[in-house]
């Protein structure tokens, strides 16, 4: 059955927001390249707190966006990788985030509103 987003108690809406918040975007196109441990998304996704990227990935995991392994060393190894619909919502995200960095001439040059 499709979702609808429009619908107020639609749980198709606590996807979107999850994929399309800041760090959920800049999540999901960091790992579109391949699987990347926690420390090397962190510094791919520059300026995430170690308390939002967990919120972000748990939040993404939760969603079957992706999956989470983890190994049984010292220190704690875990890895993180798109699922094939992550993959696809990525590249969707992926879209949105370029029309952002092409059009930021004509979006910085706007007034702002209040």
């Amino acid at each position: 059955m499709r979702g609808d987003v429009f619908a107020m108690k639609c749980p198709s809406r606590t996807v979107m927001k999850h994929m399309t918040s800041t760090w959920g975007v800049l999540t999901l196109i960091a790992l579109k390249s391949g699987t990347l441990r926690f420390s090397e998304l962190r510094r791919k996704v520059n300026g995430v707190s170690e308390r939002m990227l967990t919120q972000t990935l748990q939040q993404l995991e939760g969603d079957r966006l992706l999956t989470r392994r983890s190994y049984p060393v010292v220190p704690p190894h875990v890895e993180y990788t798109l699922t094939d619909l992550g993959q696809e919502a990525a590249a969707h995200v992926e879209c949105l985030a370029n029309w952002v960095e092409d059009h930021m001439p004509q979006l910085a040059a706007m007034p702002e509103q209040a």
